[in-house]
């Protein structure tokens, strides 16, 4: 089936093209039979990096072909730049700061028109302004990016004003639908009374892994072995990762909070962090000195029958962020390895709660999640 031929015909540009910007491409490459079937058809007309936009000659009727985005994502893998893929014909490469014009040209172009899907799949905070126009333009928006939905509350408002028109599956739990069934769950007039998740894949395999009786420092090094950590661990270690999952979560539930109305527990205090020494010597002597007392507390939770696991936890009453004590024949106490769980309380759910695990981490999973949001958009992209 052709682009002609197809029910829905969604163009999108997408932002960022790292590990999961990448994937998205390559699954969206794959997903051509499956796709067409449906009677949709994603047309990529531009990709942009940090520092410079791909984009197709007219993306008001055609987008960058299969072969260029195969070769685009072999390109950025290897370090190369966008510009590597001007000979290939048929899309030009424009530099910032006029490659975010570029961008925004395109959103009023064709949101007025067919339709753009904008997708954010960057690390950045410097897309909110970008994103929000993009929505004031008739634009979609898709997010893997989570810092655009915990920036501050009035911008958040903003970006989120046209709600049928925004997914964000991808930010909180990977592939895992847990905004999904959140917005079901509330659309249904099933309040929701709490939501408790391990929402850190890294920090969900070292609670559990101190079960077995290790130190708290083997772990980690373990942890940033396996590639679970980020290259510093105590950018997992000091909780705002999981405290920007909650707080979409909580807005989700209709808390007017940001960042600072959230209770974060670090697993390590200021004296270690990184203002005052280096990821080497905090990895070789800061780590140790923190063994005693997560032994302590994990020794603690286990004579009253409880295991330690670093949550979220989203209530009436606000939220917090840090290590709980959980029941260990529960979800959460259950847990092992670096799966997600999220458990949500409601009327409905009050004694047994909804429980989604699964992983919740991955370049490849978040990426299918990203894609899932994009698909879900169809309706809003149908030809007369």
């Amino acid at each position: 089936m052709s682009q002609a031929q197809a029910r829905s015909v969604l163009p999108v540009v997408l932002l960022g093209c790292g590990g999961v910007g990448r994937h998205l491409l390559r699954h969206i490459v794959s997903c051509r039979p499956l796709h067409a079937n449906q009677g949709v058809a994603i047309r990529v007309v531009g990709v942009a990096d940090s520092s410079s936009l791909l984009v197709a000659d007219d993306i008001r009727a055609s987008g960058l072909d299969d072969a260029l985005l195969s070769d685009l994502c072999a390109a950025k893998s290897a370090g190369s730049p966008l510009s590597s893929l001007l000979s290939r014909g048929h899309c030009q490469v424009f530099n910032k700061p006029e490659a975010m014009g570029k961008v925004i040209d395109a959103t009023t172009m064709l949101g007025r028109t067919t339709g753009l899907v904008l997708v954010d799949c960057s690390a950045t905070n410097d897309t909110v302004a970008l994103l929000t126009d993009a929505v004031n333009h008739g634009c979609c928006v898709v997010l893997a990016n989570k810092k655009p939905l915990t920036c501050a509350y009035e911008d958040y408002e903003k970006l989120t004003s046209h709600f049928r028109h925004i997914r964000f599956e991808s930010t909180v739990g990977a592939g895992l639908p847990v905004i999904a069934s959140v917005t079901r769950i509330i659309a249904s007039g099933d309040p929701i009374s709490r939501i408790v998740g391990s929402l850190s894949g890294t920090l969900g395999y070292v609670m559990s892994e101190l079960e077995d009786g290790k130190r708290f420092s083997e772990v980690v090094k373990t942890a940033k072995s396996l590639g679970y950590t980020e290259p510093d661990p105590r950018d997992d270690l000091s909780g705002m990762d999981v405290a920007r999952k909650a707080l979409i979560l909580a807005r989700l539930l209709g808390q007017q909070i940001s960042m600072e109305n959230i209770n974060v527990e670090s697993l390590y205090p200021s004296e270690l962090g990184s203002e005052v020494m280096s990821t080497t010597d905090f990895l070789e002597s800061g780590l140790a000195q923190l063994d005693e007392r997560i032994e302590e507390r994990v020794k603690a939770a286990s004579l009253r029958g409880n295991v330690l696991r670093y949550v979220c936890v989203i209530g009436d009453t606000g939220c917090q962020v840090g290590l709980q004590e959980v029941p260990k024949d529960s979800a959460l106490g259950r847990l092992r390895g670096s799966d997600n769980v999220v458990e949500i309380y409601s009327r409905c759910y009050e004694n047994s709660p909804l429980v989604i695990q699964g992983a919740g981490a991955g370049n490849d999973t978040t990426a299918a999640g990203v894609l899932a949001d994009i698909i879900d958009l169809q309706d809003l992209f149908r030809l007369a």
